[in-house]
């Protein structure tokens, strides 16, 4: 019986294998792949359901969260999306082979810089079983293999989905290696992945703060970190009112579970008394816990005192966080402060606050008069998302088919030495 470091060196072994035959193959097939691949999860939805609902009865009976437990529902609807993305993947243009510039030096060589796959990508993401579709797809279409390992609360619906597209894959003539599963998903397994800088070019955590920390400190393989999405949205004294309010509670309440849901609101003193009452009201009429000071509280006796560390808390439920700013460099100073770097957005018609804002943000994403829940890389036009990367190295915001490439210089002479 093989030891749990052999067992992931075979893993990470077929996985580099397979990297080298899809890199090779054409965009047209790699098209192809992902087509056969979204049309059986389609026709394999009530086996993929039948799973979900094992692992969703398994969670509640855990008492698992419930922004995890919205994270870990699959029905017809959201299936249905699933093969929507891949099919959108499919349509995205080619990333690999991308000239991305050419010249000619004066001794006659001639230079090209070409976009080419990063090689073999390992995910490890909690809840969300549709990420495993969602990855595999960004990955094929980018030439890369992948090792999935999922959340244990998605274990039956994320390896029912892994099964179905390494059969896909197999019918369109693509190695399966090119998609894995880790399949035991203890905690000595994932740190024996973390030590596989040999086979591994980048790992993708995609989870809450304990993953990330975890990752980074036990990890030698160059990372993209998914951090938290304290998310934040700014009312400035030149908004419009009704832009505000809707704006704001579409942030806040439309998916509360989602990394891109705004987490605090801050709002100019200079128009609070003509948005705040009303988005209040309509924020603790809606069932959305509001957490403020005396200030706040002054608008509706239900809102709960704030403490210090809510600003800078990732509820992923019905709660927010609202504070007057004395004017936007507060409100700039405080998102800097406290924020996560992922999104956040600014309510006003005035053309200056708003270049001020997205020039001062150090966040990936930043945003002008819409709601922080469009930050998602199907909403950007990219297809879908491995995630959204708050660093500043290589890959920054949706993490696509384009930041999954590196690329090579290729040169080409004449028989040039150099002197």
């Amino acid at each position: 019986m093989k030891d749990v470091k052999s067992k992931v060196i075979e893993i990470c072994n077929k996985s580099k294998i397979a990297s080298y035959s899809l890199s090779e193959k054409k965009n047209s097939e790699r098209n192809k792949a992902l087509k056969i691949i979204a049309n059986d999860i389609l026709k394999n939805k009530i086996k993929i359901l039948n799973s979900n609902n094992k692992d969703y009865r398994i969670a509640k009976l855990n008492k698992t969260p419930n922004h995890l437990l919205d994270r870990l529902l699959l029905n017809e609807t959201r299936i249905e999306n699933i093969y929507s993305d891949i099919l959108n993947v499919s349509k995205l243009k080619d990333p690999i082979g991308r000239m991305l510039s050419k010249h000619k030096r004066p001794n006659g060589l001639n230079i090209t810089k070409v976009s080419v796959p990063l090689g073999v990508i390992a995910v490890i993401f909690e809840s969300r079983p549709n990420v495993a579709c969602d990855v595999a797809s960004l990955c094929i279409k980018s030439g890369n293999s992948v090792i999935l390992k999922g959340g244990k609360e998605s274990k039956h619906t994320t390896e029912t989905i892994i099964s179905i597209i390494k059969k896909s894959l197999k019918k369109a003539n693509f190695d399966p290696n090119s998609v894995s599963s880790l399949k035991d998903y203890s905690r000595t397994t994932v740190n024996e992945l973390f030590k596989m800088e040999k086979y591994i070019d980048v790992l993708v955590p995609r989870g809450g703060k304990d993953l990330i920390k975890s990752v980074r400190e036990k990890s030698n393989i160059p990372v993209f970190s998914h951090l938290d999405g304290i998310c934040h949205t700014y009312i400035d004294n030149k908004a419009k009112k009704n832009m505000a309010l809707e704006v704001c509670f579409n942030a806040k309440m439309r998916r509360t579970s989602i990394c891109g849901a705004t987490e605090t609101i801050l709002c100019h003193k200079d128009i609070e008394k003509s948005v705040l009452p009303k988005l209040v009201n309509k924020l603790i009429h809606a069932g959305c816990e509001v957490r403020g000071d005396k200030n706040i509280i002054k608008y509706n006796k239900n809102v709960k005192k704030v403490k210090n560390k809510d600003w800078g808390q990732e509820y992923l439920d019905a709660i927010v966080s609202i504070k007057i700013v004395k004017n936007i460099n507060e409100a700039i100073e405080h998102i800097n402060t406290f924020g996560s770097k992922h999104t956040d957005a600014i309510i006003t018609n005035s053309k200056k606050s708003a270049e001020l804002f997205l020039n001062k943000i150090e966040s990936a994403i930043v945003m002008h008069n819409t709601s922080t829940q469009f930050a998602d890389g199907a909403e950007f036009g990219l297809g879908a998302e491995i995630g959204i990367s708050t660093g500043k190295l290589h890959a920054r915001g949706p993490v696509s088919t384009q930041e999954l490439t590196t690329y090579k210089y290729i040169v080409k002479g004449s028989g040039q030495l150099r002197k």
